[in-house]
């Protein structure tokens, strides 16, 4: 389905989710610039967007920066003609309880995971509204909801991420702009297999994943192909009444928490 042809779309994080959401609307018949701090994915991301032709392209930014961001925004608009659709999938994931998170961490934390959905925002609207309107799709968790230990730095953003979306999403309804959130469970992506190893060092990663899987009802963990559905879902006008919701990918996990 090309249901996203003459739209342009920015999407931050070149890894997992936010690549497979990249692609995703790359295959729907957008125009995408795909945006990244990590050179190796980068490159990478390079490669595999090669079969859409100019249609994506793949910018290095740094979301926590404004001047990156606004940098990201101008190209996008100067390579493309306009912007469309934001989709912020960037975040770190720290470890660590208030105390034994550095300060230095959860401001970095802090900065990239809800500062970065900010400043696309803040550069990026102003150019959805000459478009006369657009779609803003925030990357959640399932631990804005109920966490882990040891993630108070992680599960503060993905909390604020959710109040930060119905915030967008009422100042900016007049405007014709959109804005939704997604909360995934666990998704096997590079982020998963970092929290698989910090868990559970002596542990195969496959055993590990099956594990966290186990917890979710359907009884397996996600793929990031999934989650770019429901971004596609929520960018395309079959979500035209939807706004300042979020959007659980989880597996049932919210669902059965408690749940025996």
């Amino acid at each position: 389905m090309q249901e996203f042809t003459s739209k342009v779309a920015l999407v931050t994080g070149t890894t997992g989710i936010g690549r497979a959401i990249a692609k995703r609307f790359a295959a729907g018949g957008a125009q995408v610039v795909a945006c990244g701090i990590e050179a190796a994915a980068n490159q990478e991301l390079v490669r595999e967007a090669a079969e859409f032709g100019g249609n994506f392209h793949v910018e290095t930014g740094d979301v926590s920066n404004p001047e990156s961001v606004q940098s990201v925004v101008a190209q996008t608009v100067q390579r493309y003609g306009g912007l469309d659709i934001i989709a912020n999938a960037a975040a770190i994931h720290p470890f660590g309880s208030a105390v034994e998170t550095d300060p230095q961490t959860w401001s970095r934390c802090m900065a990239i995971n809800i500062g970065g959905v900010y400043l696309t925002a803040h550069f990026g609207i102003p150019e959805m509204k000459k478009r006369g309107g657009g779609v803003i799709i925030n990357l959640a968790s399932v631990q804005g909801y109920a966490c882990q230990k040891g993630v108070a730095a992680y599960a503060a953003t993905k909390g604020a991420v959710h109040s930060l979306t119905r915030a967008l999403a009422l100042d900016h309804a007049k405007d014709k702009i959109r804005v939704n959130s997604i909360s995934p469970g666990s998704v096997r992506t590079p982020m998963l297999a970092v929290s698989a190893k910090h868990f559970s060092p002596d542990l195969p990663l496959e055993e590990v994943f099956a594990r966290f899987g186990a917890g979710h009802p359907l009884g397996r963990i996600g793929t990031p192909e999934e989650v770019a559905e429901m971004a596609a879902f929520l960018a395309s006008s079959k979500a035209a009444f939807c706004t300042g919701g979020d959007y659980l990918v989880d597996g049932g996990l919210i669902a059965g928490i408690g749940v025996q």
